[in-house]
This record gives C-alpha cells, sequence and structure tokens, in this order.
C-alpha cells in the first residue's frame, strides 16, 4: 500500500509547482525579449553599415569601376571585423569576403548557422529601386550574442530549480506551521474518551478559516458528553426502576417460604407478585418501544384521520378520572390528518395522563387543533403550577420526573410516558416541544399535513 502524501507535503508541492510555473514563464517571456532586442540591434547596426557602404560606392556601375574603390570599401569593413559583405551584379561576384554557403536570396533580414558560428544575413540592393542594381548581403557574427542567450536559458533553468525547491522548503514550513490547529485538533480527537469529553479547543486561538470547523467541533464534544451523561443516568434510572419490584418480590416470597402458611396467603402473595411482574413486563414493553423507535423501526401506518373524533373518544375514557379530581376537559377546534390511530392515540393519552395529574382541583385540561396550511398543530394544555425553564428541555428524557420525589416502583408512571410520546411524534415526520408561562402549561404537537 502506498504511502498517502500529508497536507503538508502536497501543499509544500503545490507551492513549488506554482512558482516553477511563474519563473518558467517569466523567463521564457525574458528570453524571448531578450533575443527581439538583440535582432532589433541587428537590424540597426546592419542598416547604419548599409549607408556607409552606400556611400563609398556611390556612382559605380561596372566591374572597373568597382575595382577603383575596393580599397576604400575594404577599409570602410576592416572598422568592423566580425561583419562580411558579397556583392553580386548580373550573375558576377565583384565582392565575396561571406564563408562559402548557400545564402538566402529574398531581400530583408535572416537568421543563419553554418559550423557552429551564428550570423545575421541581411540583403539589400546597392542602388534602391533599381532592378538592375547590384546586390550587397552582409553577414555579421552573432555568435557572442547566441552564446548570452545560451547562458541566459541555463540561468532560468537553474533559477526555476533553485526557486521551485526554496519554495517546496519554505511552503513545507508554512503549510506545517498553517496546518498546528489541524494537528491540536487530532490530538483533541485522540484524546476522547468517555472519561474525558470536557476538553474543548479554543475558537479565539483558530484561524479565520478553522474558527467555524472549531466551533463544530466543540459542539459536536457537548453533545457527545451530553449523550453520554444521559445514558449513564439512564443506565442508573433503569437500575433503580428494577430495584424495588425486585426488592419486593424476593423479600415476599422469603417471607412466604420462612414456615408453612395457609393457601390464602400463597394466594395473596401470588397476587402481589404478579403486579410487580406487570410493572416489570410493561417497563420492559416500554424500553422495547423506544428502541425500535431509535432504530427507526417504529413505522406508523398512513390512514386518514380525523382528529376531533379521536380526541372527543379520549375524552369519554378520562372523563371519570377528570370528574374524581374535579378537572374540566374541554376540546377546542377540529383537524384532519394521515397517521396510526393506535400509536397517536397512546401519545395523547400519554399528555392527557400527565395532564391530569398535575392540575389542581376546579383547573381545566384543553385540547386545541389547528389545520394551516403547512400542517395540523394539537395543543394539550393544563392550568396549574408551571415548569421551571431549566427542566422544560429534558421533559422528554427517559426516566426523567420533574417532580424530585421519586415514586420507587410506581406501577404507572415510570417516567417513560413523554419520551414515548415523542418517539410517535417523530416516526409520523412531526415535532412536540413544551412551553409553560402565565399558570398553563402547553405541550404543542405539530404534525405534517394529511395527504
Amino acid at each position: 500500500m502506498n504511502p498517502r502524501l500529508s497536507l503538508a507535503s502536497r501543499l509544500a508541492l503545490l507551492f513549488a509547482a506554482c512558482t516553477a510555473v511563474v519563473s518558467l514563464f517569466a523567463g521564457v517571456l525574458f528570453n524571448r525579449a531578450s533575443e527581439a532586442h538583440f535582432i532589433e540591434l541587428d537590424q540597426q547596426q546592419l542598416d547604419s553599415k548599409l549607408v556607409a557602404l552606400r556611400s563609398t560606392l556611390q556612382g559605380v556601375e561596372s566591374l572597373d569601376s568597382f575595382a577603383q574603390r575596393e580599397a576604400q570599401l575594404r577599409a570602410e569593413l576592416n572598422r568592423q571585423p566580425d561583419l562580411t559583405l558579397r556583392i553580386t551584379a548580373a550573375g558576377q561576384r565583384w565582392l565575396d569576403d561571406a564563408p562559402s554557403v548557400s545564402l538566402p536570396e529574398a531581400p530583408g533580414l535572416h537568421t543563419l548557422q553554418n559550423a557552429g558560428t551564428d550570423y545575421r544575413v541581411y540583403n539589400a540592393p546597392l542602388r534602391p529601386g533599381q532592378h538592375a542594381s547590384p546586390q550587397l548581403t552582409l553577414m555579421l557574427d552573432i555568435t557572442h550574442h547566441q552564446h548570452f542567450l545560451q547562458r541566459m536559458q541555463h540561468l532560468i533553468w537553474l533559477t526555476v530549480g533553485l526557486s521551485a525547491l526554496a519554495t517546496a522548503l519554505l511552503g513545507a514550513w508554512a503549510a506545517r506551521s498553517g496546518l498546528r490547529p489541524l494537528r491540536r485538533m487530532g490530538e483533541v480527537a485522540a484524546s476522547v474518551s468517555a472519561h474525558s469529553l470536557t476538553q474543548r479547543l479554543p475558537q479565539q486561538q483558530m484561524p479565520a478559516e478553522l474558527a467555524e470547523l472549531a466551533q463544530a467541533f466543540n459542539a459536536m464534544l457537548g453533545r457527545l458528553d451530553d449523550a453520554f451523561q444521559r445514558l449513564s443516568a439512564f443506565s442508573a434510572d433503569i437500575a433503580h426502576e428494577l430495584r424495588t419490584p425486585l426488592s419486593n418480590l424476593l423479600t415476599q416470597t422469603q417471607v412466604i417460604l420462612t414456615q408453612p402458611r395457609p393457601l390464602e396467603d400463597y394466594r395473596e402473595a401470588l397476587h402481589s407478585n404478579l403486579e410487580e411482574l406487570q410493572w416489570m413486563a410493561q417497563l420492559v414493553n416500554d424500553m422495547l418501544y423506544l428502541a425500535k423507535a431509535d432504530h427507526g423501526l417504529l413505522v406508523p401506518k398512513r390512514e386518514p384521520l380525523v382528529l376531533a373524533d379521536e380526541v372527543e373518544t379520549l375524552l369519554e375514557f378520562f372523563a371519570l378520572l377528570a370528574e374524581d379530581a374535579q378537572v374540566s376537559l374541554v376540546r377546542e377546534g377540529g383537524a384532519q390528518t394521515a397517521g396510526d390511530c393506535g400509536m397517536l392515540r397512546r401519545a395523547l393519552s400519554n399528555l392527557l395522563d400527565n395532564a391530569l395529574r398535575f392540575t389542581p382541583a376546579g383547573g381545566q385540561v384543553r385540547v386545541r387543533m389547528v389545520e394551516g396550511a403547512r400542517g395540523v398543530t394539537l395543543t394539550v394544555e393544563n392550568s396549574g403550577e408551571g415548569i421551571p425553564a431549566h427542566v422544560l428541555p429534558r421533559l422528554f428524557d427517559r426516566f426523567y420526573r420533574a417532580d424530585p420525589a421519586r415514586h420507587e416502583g410506581s406501577s404507572e408512571h415510570a417516567g417513560l410516558g413523554l419520551a414515548i410520546t415523542q418517539s410517535i411524534v417523530r416516526a409520523h415526520g412531526g415535532r412536540i416541544f413544551c412551553e409553560s408561562a402565565a399558570g398553563w402549561t402547553r405541550f404543542v404537537i405539530e404534525l405534517p399535513r394529511g395527504n
């Protein structure tokens, strides 16, 4: 398996590649500009020499007249040793100091290489505008120019290599320094365990690009810490809830077995044990129900429901309990949705039972239904003492009771009703929350519009 490059190494190589490309591009441009500049200089030099040669050969019409000016012409050529001349007229060569090489015949400036020597060849007529004018071919040795350009090319390649190497080293150092916060995040993540979920990244010391990531990482640690604390409390709550009925079963059984007793005593003991076992079975069933909800196994049926009818049925069921508690039950509004009748009845039953238990005598429990454009809102509210604000977020936790007095072994209220209600609402694609103010406590269920 090939080892993967680190992020710092990738950034360093990227910096080096970018620097090499930029340096190479700049070097090529500079080399082309230098070459164009030398061509321009050679053109100017050959133009000035052409003017001098035309002045020297002014009035020359034939080979004989050229012979009279040849000495003066050579004196002019000797002033620039790197310049040679060839003069041709009517197929004859009046002068030929150029190397034995095939020269371009087209007028203008040309570049030629012969035997390792570079030349700039310039063809021009002796007398411009005359068709039969002798032709002048000037050859300028530009080998020193080419050597300069070659040295420049070598320097460019050397600069590209050194700059790429230097940038790679500096880039690696800069990337390593810049990625130090990421390494810190890795160290914190590696140190996270069930016993060290309180560590947090210092967001103020993070770069702007990583501050948001650090905030999300800290939020994740906070959620993990909260979930772990709740899981630990949940395990303790399970043991707490099962301890009392198991202790009762053991105690009663041991007492009954200490000595022979009448048949009626055994019958009474078995009935008492049956109640405890039924309570434990209900607790286990509720836990299994919540476990199915946690794994997305609660799949409600989607059938049309008239919520007003369902609520009315439940209110009739709780009517006797409300009458005994001197609490009035009120239904307001109506709505329709699509859902599982049994599951929604269970959720509403938990809310109504909870509301009746905490409504004082002479109070009222209201069930309101409103059907809007985005869905159905169902509210179960009761008058009475409100719930503190710090308790509201935990109402739907399993085994949580707002009343600090725990009713151990209670076969009616184990603190799972609201958790089950929340699971049912979520399985229907809705949400539930609680509000408590001005002497009223409201549990609000929002369900999507039924099809």
